[in-house]
């Protein structure tokens, strides 16, 4: 009975893969790829935080997190030079068209 559950998940499994493919993460474009390993970075912190198990480990990995934090949140910035690099476009082409 388990080998024959095992082969009807297997099955079941791979039919899903063929038809639905695999989970795609798609980004903005104005993130830069640099911010979204400062991104998974600060991932990886907290989850050194969720797991540690003393206070001082979690203390030391509060603060490394804190760091890596604050760099990750530079995104507002990413998004603010992708939009002002944008309107400078707009404006260039708008001016070789006159």
């Amino acid at each position: 009975m388990e080998s024959n559950w095992k082969g009807i998940k297997e099955i079941i499994s791979s039919t899903c893969h063929e038809v639905l493919g695999h989970k795609k993460h798609h980004h903005k474009e104005w993130i830069p790829i640099d911010t979204l390993d400062k991104i998974q970075e600060r991932r990886n912190k907290k989850a050194v935080i969720n797991t540690s198990r003393t206070r001082a480990e979690k203390a030391k990995a509060q603060a490394e997190y804190t760091v890596v934090n604050k760099q990750a949140n530079s995104i507002r910035t990413d998004k603010r030079k992708y939009v002002e690099d944008l309107v400078m476009t707009a404006e260039r082409l708008q001016e070789k068209e006159t």
